[in-house]
Parts: C-alpha cells; structure tokens; sequence
C-alpha cells in the first residue's frame, strides 16, 4: 500500500528533512558567522528563509489523573521577557538545543513555518540559539516576513523583502 500523504503534510514515510542528523545548516553556520563579526542581521534571514531549524518541546506537567497519577504534557518553550513580549526558541543543531536543555526533544522544522508557530501563539519573536555562541533574535517585521514566506534580498546596498507572486 503507497503512503498516504496530505498536502502540504509529509507522509510518515517520507520524512520532511531525510537524513537530517541534526547539525547546522551550512548557509545558516555561514551567516552566524558573519552575524557575530559585524552584526549584520540580514545573511541570518537570507538563510533562514530556506533552512531548518529545531524547535524543543519539552514534558510539563498536566492534571492529576481520577486515579491519582500525574499526567504530563508536551510543549514548545515560549520566553518571556521584562517587558512582556513573548519568544518562541529555536535552535540551529542538536548541539545548541543540546546545551540549553539535553532532555527537550528536537522537533525539525522549516524556519519559516516555526515564525508562523511564534506569530500564532502571540509571540513576537524567534529566539534563535538562546544556548549558542551566536543568539540571534528575529522580531517584528522580521519575523512577520520570514512567516510569510518573504525572502531578503539586498539592492543597493540595502535589505528589502521580497515576495514572489
């Protein structure tokens, strides 16, 4: 019997990331290079506009069950600073989740559809390799345009997003 896929959705026998062992997009390591020398947010969203990321989804716990066990729940881990705003986290390898927290299960996905998860659960930012060398945060705009599918491209000189049609 041929898999059974939806679309837009991955069939279970076709992963979305095959052979993915969890190490660092090579466009996306490049661009946090370049990110720590100069500070040049732009090369991070050109990359993560086409790279996966790792979002962690830890157990929290859930209610007490009728028969006195305790239940546990999985989520993904939003941030919450001073002021209010909310970030959901994301991790660039296996390595940097692995830092911030060895327990929480990566779950891959494209960086794009991990904005989209932020900008719905009313975050207003990725924060990306909290654990890293290199933390990076994507807000406002930023992370509006990358949800959308939206690509940076630099023209004269000058970062804009753009669309295609």
């Amino acid at each position: 019997m041929p898999p059974v896929s939806v679309v837009g959705v991955a069939s279970l026998a076709e992963p979305a990331f095959p052979g993915d062992d969890g190490s660092v997009d090579p466009g996306l390591a490049a661009a946090l290079t370049t990110y720590a020398t100069d500070g040049d947010l732009g090369p991070v969203l050109v990359a993560l506009a086409r790279a996966r990321v790792l979002v962690p989804v830890v157990a929290v716990r859930g209610d007490t069950a009728a028969d006195g066990d305790k239940e546990a729940d999985m989520a993904t881990v939003m941030l919450t600073g001073a002021d209010g705003r909310k970030g959901l986290l994301a991790f660039s390898a296996l390595e940097t989740l692995r830092r911030w927290r060895p327990e929480a299960r990566p779950v891959p996905v494209w960086a794009r559809e991990a904005a989209r998860a932020a900008l719905a659960e009313g975050a207003t930012a990725l924060l990306l390799d909290l654990a890293g060398t290199v933390p990076v945060v994507v807000e406002t705009d930023d992370l509006e345009h990358l949800a959308a599918g939206a690509e940076l491209v630099l023209v004269g000189g000058s970062w804009g997003w753009t669309r295609q049609s």
